[in-house]
């Protein structure tokens, strides 16, 4: 965060500078129709839902039985529209398709396998992946996120309200996040935190330690697995009908673009090996 502030001076201006226009809702259709292309989605496959009100920038949900992405038409910008598909799409969807076609799919089969918690490696990817081909790639949300629901953990509402003023000005998007962060809580007067949000940028930091190591194919055709697993799992996987996104398909690329993400966050191997 202090290095996206150092080059844009506020949260504002970071915004508008790199995430281009607000979408009206006929442009987020146009761009969202062209990823499901992309990514060779059937037509019908996952269904799009437009919301003024979501929480949080997007979401995947089941709707009567069928996968819908629901995104935030507020808070959907040019520049990174595309992201918020590769995060829900080409991470959670198509890793939820191939985790249905393991042996380990559903709780009986992650309890006979032994799984890990899919998390923080499920939320970690979405993150990365986000702002994969952003020319500013900062893991802005992720840290602001997370630094939330440590601070909520401390703070009354308001008075975390005040504290996220060091960062962010606009008032509304400042209760955003600390609304997400003390969501849950019977007296937000009080200390308290939802911690979930803090994963997105554990798992982005764990991944980018592992990169080089990590076989992100696998990762995807796996499904819903931490890359902890990997190893173990690999004889019993199933890789016939799984899919790979389509920005996955050059390995030697996507590697470059998550070494550059480390460059640009101010990041050596050694910090993103934990918070």
């Amino acid at each position: 965060m202090e290095n996206a502030l150092k080059r844009f001076g506020t949260y504002e201006n970071f915004e508008a500078r790199t995430g281009g226009k607000r979408l009206t809702r006929g442009e987020i259709m146009t761009i969202v129709k062209r990823c499901f292309k992309r990514e060779k989605l059937q037509n019908g496959e996952v269904i799009i839902n437009l919301s003024d009100d979501l929480l949080s920038r997007a979401s995947m949900t089941q709707s009567r039985g069928r996968p819908t992405l629901n995104i935030n038409v507020n808070t959907s910008r040019q520049f990174w529209l595309e992201g918020v598909a590769r995060h829900e799409i080409g991470t959670h969807y198509l890793r939820s398709y191939n985790n249905r076609l393991q042996p380990w799919t559903g709780g009986k089969g992650r309890r006979q396998y032994g799984l890990l918690s899919v998390n923080p490696t499920e939320e970690g990817l979405a993150s990365l992946h986000s702002v994969l081909y952003r020319r500013h790639p900062f893991l802005w949300r992720a840290a602001l996120l997370y630094y939330t629901a440590y601070r909520a953990s401390q703070m009354s509402f308001s008075n975390l309200f005040k504290d996220l003023g060091r960062f962010v000005r606009d008032p509304y998007v400042r209760w955003d996040y600390v609304l997400r962060a003390k969501r849950g809580q019977v007296d937000t007067s009080l200390p308290g935190c939802f911690c979930k949000d803090q994963v997105y940028l554990e798992g982005a930091l764990e991944i980018l330690r592992h990169r080089k190591d990590i076989d992100f194919h696998n990762l995807m055709r796996m499904g819903k697995v931490s890359w902890r697993d990997l190893g173990r799992l690999q004889e019993h996987m199933q890789t016939d009908g799984t899919r790979i996104p389509s920005f996955m398909d050059n390995l030697d690329q996507y590697r470059k673009l998550l070494d550059y993400i480390v460059m640009a966050n101010g990041l050596s191997d050694d910090q993103a090996s934990g918070v």
